[in-house]
Order: C-alpha cells, then sequence, then structure tokens
C-alpha cells in the first residue's frame, strides 16, 4: 500500500513547476493589460481634455448672456430704420400709408391758430384736413387732434389723394413750404405750388452783408401765381362745411363719432356741389 501511495505520490510532484508556470504568465500577461490600458486611457486624453476646453467656453457664453450690454457713449443713439428716423414729415416719406395714419395724434385736445386779423383763437376738440379737386368737391379727409400741424398731414393727404384720382397739380399754403412735402409730390409725378414761407428769407438786413448776405424770400412764377388763385376754393369748401353742413356745431365725443358726423356733411356737400356744376341740360 505504501509503495502504492508512493507511486501515488510521485506524479505529484512535478505539478507544482505547472502551477508555477501558470503563475508566471498571468505576471507577464499582467504588464500587457496594463500597456493595454494606459494605451485607451491615452487615447480617451484628448477627448476629456477638449471637454475640459469646451465647457470654459459655454460658461463664458452664458456670463456674456447675462451681463447687461454695454452702455453706449453720452449722445449716442440706437440705429433706427430709415422709417423711424427723423422729423414726422421725414419718416413719412418711407412709410405706408397705414403706418402715417396710424403715427398721426387723434386725440381730444387744444388748438391754436391766427385768424385773418392776425388775432389767435383757441379751441378744444379736433382738425379735420381736407384735400379738395377743382369744382370745390372734396376727395380725402382726415380727422387728427386739434394741435396737429396741417404741414403733418399733407404727405398722408397727397398719399390717399393720388390713388383715388388722377390730377396734376397740388395747390397749398405756407405752412407746408417744407422740402419734404414738396419731393414727396414730386415723387408722385406732381407739380407742386406752395407759397413760400418767410423764414425761407432773411427777416432782417445783415449787419454784414459780404458775411452774411441777405436772402430774399422765394416768390411763385407769375404763371405759378395765375394758378395758385383756385387754391381758395378750399377755403370756400370749409366755410360752406361749417355754415350749410354742421360741422360748426358738434355734440358728439370721441374721434370716431366725430368723424362720422362729419363726413355726413362731407358727403352732402359733394354731392350737393356736384349737382351744382353739372350742365342744366343734364
Amino acid at each position: 500500500m505504501m509503495a502504492d501511495m508512493m507511486t501515488m505520490a510521485s506524479p505529484a510532484a512535478p505539478a507544482a513547476p505547472k502551477k508555477k508556470a501558470k503563475k508566471r504568465k498571468a505576471k507577464k500577461a499582467a504588464p500587457k493589460k496594463a500597456a493595454k490600458k494606459k494605451a485607451a486611457k491615452k487615447k480617451a486624453a484628448p477627448k476629456k481634455r477638449k471637454a475640459a476646453k469646451r465647457k470654459p467656453a459655454k460658461k463664458a457664453k452664458k456670463k456674456a448672456a447675462r451681463q447687461p450690454p454695454p452702455k453706449r457713449a453720452a449722445g449716442a443713439h440706437a440705429r433706427k430704420k430709415a422709417a423711424e428716423r427723423g422729423t414726422r414729415i421725414e419718416r413719412q416719406r418711407k412709410q405706408k400709408l397705414e403706418v402715417m395714419l396710424k403715427d398721426l395724434p387723434s386725440a381730444c385736445d387744444v388748438g391754436a391758430k391766427k385768424n385773418s386779423q392776425g388775432n389767435e383763437q383757441y379751441w378744444t376738440g379736433y382738425k379735420l384736413h381736407l384735400d379738395v379737386a377743382d369744382g370745390q368737391i372734396p376727395i380725402s379727409a382726415i380727422l387728427t387732434s386739434a394741435s396737429v400741424h396741417d404741414s403733418q398731414v399733407a404727405i398722408p393727404l397727397m398719399t390717399l389723394t393720388s390713388q383715388r384720382v388722377t390730377h396734376l397739380y397740388e395747390l397749398m399754403d405756407s405752412a407746408y413750404d417744407a422740402d419734404p412735402i414738396h419731393g414727396h409730390s414730386r415723387q408722385l409725378n406732381h407739380v407742386p405750388i406752395i407759397a413760400p414761407h418767410g423764414r425761407r428769407g432773411t427777416k432782417k438786413p445783415s449787419q454784414l452783408p459780404k458775411v452774411f448776405p441777405d436772402k430774399p424770400t422765394p416768390q411763385l412764377t407769375p404763371a405759378q401765381q395765375e394758378r395758385y388763385k383756385t387754391r381758395t376754393m378750399v377755403e370756400r369748401v370749409n366755410a360752406r362745411l361749417k355754415d350749410e353742413f354742421g360741422a360748426s356745431h358738434i355734440r358728439v365725443r370721441g374721434a370716431g363719432k366725430v368723424m362720422a358726423h362729419l363726413m355726413f356733411g362731407v358727403l352732402a356737400l359733394a354731392v350737393d356741389q356736384w349737382l351744382r356744376i353739372q350742365p342744366s341740360g343734364s
């Protein structure tokens, strides 16, 4: 039995080196795995660095978005569109008709004007602007606040009338003597005949005529003066509208109701004047 046991034990002795060989193989394989892990880390490292570089950029953008816009220098203004720059008359040349009409104030307020004797008159309410054709027939009408100057409504009236009738001349008094109004009338292929305003010339003689020469107020040509005489029919339409068609006594409130009241009178006046100018035989 002991011999058998010995014979059984004798093959077990060389088994120990085999286990050691496996360990050695495992030890040899371990550096290879470590090398592979290091190589994988090196490949992944640039991505992490890139991601790390991107994060500060995003944070900077967020900070910039949170920060208020830089302050403009004193006296500087934000740049606006052409239709939003300049005075109302200058803006109107680049606006559509709907925008022009919306921009005109229509609230009830106090108006003032000089009468034929040179005295100032005041009233509370509104102002009706009319565009009248030959024969004293109203073509266009716009209602504004009483304090709106006549020149503020010239370009909208011209544009509105041009859509309704074909005409050549536009006659206006000196209140409408402004370069944008002249320019817009010519742009519509019309001939503006506007009484020159006194501000275009020097009121007092210059004390240094060589340095600051006197500028006489420009005058209309004889042909223009003759045609300008027909502008008085506008005043006659205004007088008839007040005296005969109820424009002098208004007993309603609000721009809409006042405009409706006045337009009934304008309509009746237009029909009456149309019947007057018709030949008697027709």
